[in-house]
């Protein structure tokens, strides 16, 4: 859903007066530049020109000067219900709190994301993935509820026992991370081609979420080869912000633009970017006006569309902070998990990154599939490697079972001194 300009305006003037009234916080970051009343922003230049980007730094160092939960609180104490904390992938985890309304305006989100993946009343829904105090599949969970369809938790269990839930249930959603969806797949292959059963055979569609990868065509590939019946659909959100966007084609991320307002911005700089250029995702939250964020650099990368700037080109392509430089080549995460997810063969694989004489190493390691021919793996990897990225990259096999499996957030990328 995509909302006008003047629409957006409306509400980031409403965020401004919330905040204003009971956010410390943001509060004093707009009277810092001057802002005292909403009618002091005119426009969304005026607001991107004024107003400071926040970085999660600054919220982190919030909630260590004001704990447990700093001053980016909106309302009352007493009107706060839940709580979520991020997963600290990439330093201090910060805890966020949201009231009734401001979680429904994320559940609503969520909401769309099923919609335009097709589900209807009725859906089967497997939640692959631990409820632990992420935010992310807890609000996908209860919007599920809201929706009419069967939820299915799938914390605590085994890989073989969600498996044998999704075939005892019918299942025909399942929802997981992008690795989680390929090592399932692995295991039910290993199991169909063992015991002859068929524990894919009733899911339609998987929705992805938690890291990046559902809109990297190699990675949907692989996914869709381990379970043929079923069509993949990304998304992605953040507990700083909530569901964010929906698959708007294969590929194609759509910013839920009536809940937020997005920017694209050179990292270095903060300068704005134009329509078709990489930058920096950075948003402004216009429904969850109780924990906001105003500007706040997300640190992923993306590109908009040139003719809708709601579209993120390729989904998430990355991760600033994750970019690393090897002999003059700038290399992501994501580029990487391209490649070896094109490689038809692979069970998993890690990649180390090692400190050499005023420059940085990689290496990849893989551990091919049962029956594959892991050296042969290996030469593919690296081919593909050198044709990516004009890089020869080392590519050496792991033992089978060697490497960590991840059911939530993937850390492929070690550092060795």
């Amino acid at each position: 859903m995509s909302v006008d300009r003047a629409q957006q305006f409306e509400a980031l003037q409403n965020l401004i007066r919330v905040v204003l009234a009971g956010n410390d916080f943001y509060r004093t970051i707009l009277h810092g530049v001057g802002i005292r009343d909403a009618s002091d922003v005119i426009s969304w230049h005026d607001f991107s020109q004024r107003v400071p980007m926040t970085t999660k730094a600054q919220l982190a160092q919030d909630q260590l000067t004001y704990p447990p939960y700093g001053t980016n609180l909106s309302m009352p104490m007493v009107d706060y219900i839940r709580y979520s904390q991020t997963s600290g992938t990439t330093g201090q985890s910060m805890r966020w709190l949201d009231t009734s309304a401001s979680w429904q305006a994320m559940v609503d989100c969520w909401q769309r994301v099923f919609l335009t993946a097709g589900c209807e009343r009725g859906e089967r829904v497997m939640f692959a993935f631990s409820f632990g105090p992420f935010l992310g599949f807890w609000t996908a969970f209860e919007s599920a509820t809201q929706l009419g369809y069967l939820c299915i938790p799938g914390g605590g269990m085994s890989s073989e026992l969600r498996l044998k839930t999704i075939r005892d249930n019918g299942v025909t959603t399942l929802c997981c991370t992008p690795t989680y969806a390929v090592h399932l797949g692995q295991v039910a292959q290993s199991d169909r081609e063992k015991n002859k059963q068929n524990f894919v055979a009733t899911i339609e569609r998987i929705i992805l979420a938690g890291e990046p990868g559902g809109s990297v065509a190699s990675v949907r590939s692989a996914i869709e080869r381990l379970w043929p019946k079923a069509t993949v659909y990304d998304h992605h959100g953040m507990t700083e912000v909530g569901p964010v966007t929906y698959q708007d084609g294969p590929g194609r991320l759509r910013v839920m633009s009536d809940a937020f307002f997005a920017e694209v911005v050179v990292p270095e700089t903060g300068q704005s970017v134009a329509p078709g250029e990489r930058g920096e995702l950075v948003l402004t939250t216009l429904a969850r006006t109780a924990c906001p964020v105003l500007r706040y650099r997300t640190g992923d990368l993306v590109c908009q569309d040139v003719d809708d700037t709601d579209v993120l080109v390729g989904g998430i392509l990355g991760r600033v902070d994750d970019m690393v430089q090897v002999r003059g080549v700038n290399v992501y995460p994501s580029a990487i998990d391209a490649i070896v997810r094109g490689v038809v063969g692979v069970a998993e694989y890690q990649v180390v990154l090692q400190a050499g004489e005023g420059m940085t190493e990689l290496t990849v390691r893989v551990e091919a599939t049962a029956g594959q021919d892991v050296q042969m793996i290996c030469k593919q990897v690296a081919q593909a490697a050198r044709d990516a990225l004009q890089l020869r990259v080392p590519v050496v096999a792991a033992e089978s079972g060697a490497l960590p499996r991840h059911e939530f957030k993937a850390r492929r990328w070690v550092r060795e001194s």
